[in-house]
C-alpha cells in the first residue's frame, strides 16, 4: 500500500491524516488535529513544530500533501496561516519528505467533482471513500481530502 500524510495547515488547528491506497482501495491509518499551545504565536509555532516532529517520527511518511493557502480577506489571518504552513514545510523538508501542494478548489474538485463543494459534501465523500463509520473532525477531514487528492492524482505510480 502507498501511504501519504495529508496536512491542512492552521495556526490554531492543523489537521493531519495518514491515508493509503492499494489499487482502487483507500484506507485511513491515523488522523487527528494538532492544536498548538502557548502564550504567544512564537510559542505556539514552536509547539506545532515539536508535535509535528513527534508525529513524523511515529508515522515515518515518505511523502506529504499540504493544502496551499488561498487569498483571504483578513491579512492577519493570512499571515498566521502562512507562518504555520511555512513551518510545516520546513519540518517536512528537514526530514527529506517529498511535498506536493493542492489548493482548496483542487481538493474539492477531486473529491466531490466541483471546486465549490460544501463542507458537508466533502465529509460525506471522505466517509464513503475511506469507509468510515464516523464523522471526522473538520480539520482532520480536510487533511484526509488532501491526502486522497494526492493519491488519486498519482494513480499511475505503483503502490
Amino acid at each position: 500500500m502507498r501511504w501519504v500524510l495529508g496536512i491542512d495547515p492552521g495556526s490554531a488547528a492543523t489537521g493531519w491524516a495518514f491515508v493509503g491506497r492499494d489499487g482502487s482501495r483507500y484506507a485511513l491509518k491515523a488522523s487527528g488535529v494538532i492544536r498548538p499551545k502557548g502564550p504567544s504565536r512564537p510559542a505556539r509555532l514552536g509547539n506545532l513544530s515539536l508535535r509535528l516532529d513527534e508525529l513524523l517520527e511515529e508515522l515515518i511518511p515518505q511523502e506529504a500533501a499540504v493544502e496551499t493557502p488561498f487569498s483571504g480577506k483578513n491579512p492577519k489571518s493570512a499571515i498566521a496561516l502562512a507562518e504555520a504552513r511555512g513551518l510545516i514545510l520546513g519540518v517536512l523538508g528537514r526530514r527529506g519528505i517529498e511535498v506536493t501542494g493542492y489548493s482548496p478548489a483542487e481538493v474539492k474538485k477531486s473529491i466531490v467533482g466541483t471546486g465549490r463543494a460544501e463542507k458537508s459534501q466533502m465529509i460525506y465523500m471522505v466517509r464513503r471513500l475511506l469507509a468510515l463509520d464516523f464523522d471526522p473532525p473538520s480539520d482532520a477531514a480536510d487533511a484526509m481530502s488532501i491526502a486522497l487528492t494526492h493519491l488519486a492524482r498519482r494513480r499511475n505510480i505503483p503502490s
